[in-house]
């Protein structure tokens, strides 16, 4: 990071990155409007990348343009760049969007688009005929790439082959299923699985941080747009970004007598503002678009005029911002040094405890992701764990033409609230998370049931969150729990403690920790014959059968073997009795339950993550 940079940064940072393409045969325009490769569409395309450029310099912003594949064929597209890198201090990369031109359609004989669905030798071709052909026109090499996706064989290759390349949009969040559904089952880009902030990403898989210098793969990696939290999660991710045509698309906005408002939007680019408090005082946006989302013809039922006044609004606000001296715009590769300096250890996990700030809701998730692990908790269900990714299992990344996973680049769950049910579901167990339930008196309750929220704390490496008290009422009686949720940096592990706060008169609670699994990347549950369980010198391989393992003895760790999916998931604490159970064929999940009695106190156990061997 330069001395400048530094010097300007105050304690608490909001850093953005706006980043244009220039795309002068958006596919948009082909596909959805049918028109045709010819001049006329380079000069749309092209005054919305100046209209966009425009918007940013006009309120102060700098941006980093982003030369697609058919743009470096466009001499005045060059000039343009140049032009606003000497007047602006905008930065020039390379992207491998926008790839589908004349020129590229002739070489590889191919309608794809997407670098990584590309066979190995045919991602490594194109990427060097696009950073060619840039250094060709440029007489630099970029500091900065882009796509909707970089898998672990572009990013190694292009830190090897190009190492100026600091920067890299790498990932849209969570764009799986969910995008898939809502495109009428025709986008197969399954994405899911990563982290929603920059990342160091591993060599291994690049959806995972890096572990240490030596998994580091070279460069600092960025979301493809900043997207809701929790309305992506349960939704279409298009429709909840701090992309102004975005809250268009999701028609989260609102016209009062032709004036446009949005804020949703506002308070999308704060809520992610707020994020300093639970990161060490840094915080982190981005805005990424190509002209597509503002084309003269309109788009999301809205004219053109609407999709460009959003437009400028967004950028306003970011300058308002920036003018208070509460954002730092940098380019793409200033910000990898920023990211550096603000994460000197791998370990440094990514926090967020979100709120809803879309159907004005009380519900809160809290985010963690470290290199062991990324995982979400739910506070409308007392803090139930609906989301876990095993990056501690360092799952090769292989997908492409040739491959196993032609288009499934998502890194696998072992826990997905929303592919497989979680709690609410219509066959008791069937689906994955991890909570409690509290007996007393021959009745019981689950905390999937209770609605709180919860507190955060970071400590000397790792983070707590501790939950308001919630109230069941038990064979007539208030029974009152608090949970307390403990992640410790770069150990891939949830320490769970469940109090009792209420005075029990002798009586014993029971409480049982539960944990509901499987894994895969989509609805639809892989074979589970591989799986096996260990417990207190027990073993057993699943035969959907459903069979248990059980011991009455304290203290003891339970141990669950996934080779699918490189993990092993290893049970313990200060239980009274523990019990592991393979599903059946109807419901193809395992169970592992934890079993304290007391008459006050608290249960503490703990879940971990570790690397099948």
């Amino acid at each position: 990071m330069s001395d400048n940079i530094r010097k300007i940064m105050p304690d608490n940072i909001f850093a953005v990155n706006i980043i244009h393409r220039i795309e002068l045969t958006p596919e948009y325009s082909l596909k959805a409007l049918g028109k045709k490769e010819d001049t006329s569409q380079y000069k749309e395309a092209f005054d919305i990348f100046r209209f966009q450029q425009g918007c940013a310099h006009k309120y102060g912003l700098k941006t980093t343009i982003q030369m697609t594949y058919s743009s470096l064929f466009v001499d005045a597209a060059v000039e343009e760049a140049l032009r606003d890198s000497r007047e602006y201090g905008d930065e020039i990369g390379v992207s491998l969007l926008g790839l589908p031109c004349p020129e590229f359609k002739k070489k590889y004989k191919t309608e794809d688009f997407c670098i990584w669905m590309f066979d190995e030798e045919t991602k490594k071709s194109i990427i060097d005929d696009v950073f060619g052909l840039f250094h060709e026109k440029f007489g630099f090499w970029p500091e900065s790439t882009s796509s909707y996706f970089l898998d672990n064989v572009c990013i190694n290759y292009i830190h090897e082959k190009y190492p100026s390349v600091k920067c890299a949009v790498a990932a849209c969040w969570e764009e799986g299923p969910k995008a898939y559904h809502t495109c009428n089952n025709s986008w197969y880009t399954f994405l899911d699985g990563g982290t929603w902030n920059p990342w160091i990403p591993s060599k291994i898989n690049s959806h995972c941080p890096a572990s240490s210098a030596g998994d580091d793969a070279g460069i600092v990696a960025i979301p493809h747009l900043s997207r809701d939290l929790l309305a992506c999660f349960d939704g279409n991710g298009s429709n909840f970004g701090t992309h102004p045509q975005n809250v268009l698309r999701g028609m989260i906005y609102y016209d009062d007598n032709g004036s446009v408002e949005y804020p949703y939007l506002y308070n999308l680019v704060d809520q992610y503002r707020h994020l300093a408090k639970y990161n060490n005082g840094y915080s982190y946006n981005m805005m990424y678009v190509g002209p597509g989302w503002l084309n003269k013809a309109g788009r999301w039922e809205c004219p053109y005029e609407t999709l460009a006044k959003s437009y400028d609004d967004g950028m306003k606000y970011y300058g308002k911002l920036k003018k208070e001296g509460r954002l730092l715009d940098l380019t793409m590769s200033e910000f990898a040094g920023f990211y550096r300096e603000k994460h000197p250890d791998y370990k440094t996990a990514e926090c967020a405890l979100w709120k809803d700030i879309l159907y004005g809701s009380d519900r809160s998730l809290f985010w963690y992701a470290d290199p062991s692990m990324r995982c979400c908790l739910d506070f409308n269900q007392g803090g139930a764990v609906i989301d876990m990714r095993p990056y501690e299992g360092r799952i090769p990344q292989r997908v492409g033409i040739g491959t196993e996973n032609v288009f499934d680049a998502s890194y696998p769950y072992l826990i997905q609230m929303n592919y497989r049910a979680g709690y609410f579901t219509h066959y008791a167990g069937a689906g994955t998370v991890k909570s409690a339930k509290i007996r007393f008196r021959g009745e019981e309750a689950d905390l999937c049931l209770t609605r709180t929220a919860a507190t955060f704390e970071r400590f000397e490496g790792g983070v707590k969150l501790t939950t308001n008290p919630v109230t069941l009422v038990l064979g007539g009686k208030e029974i009152v729990v608090q949970s307390v949720f403990t992640f410790r940096e770069g150990c891939a592990s949830i320490e769970t403690e469940r109090r009792i706060l209420s005075d029990l008169g002798g009586e014993e609670v029971e409480i049982e920790e539960y944990f509901t699994g499987a894994f895969g990347t989509t609805e639809y549950q892989r074979p589970m014959d591989r799986v096996s369980f260990e417990l207190d010198g027990q073993k057993m391989d699943y035969k959907y059968k459903g069979r248990y393992l059980s011991t009455d003895k304290r203290d003891v760790k339970g141990r669950v073997e996934i080779p699918d999916v490189y993990t092993v998931i290893e049970a313990e604490g200060d239980s009274d009795r523990m019990n592991l159970q393979e599903g059946i064929a109807f419901s193809p999940v395992f169970h592992i339950r934890q079993f304290k009695s007391l008459k006050e106190g608290a249960m503490k156990t703990c879940l971990r993550l570790q690397k099948e061997n």
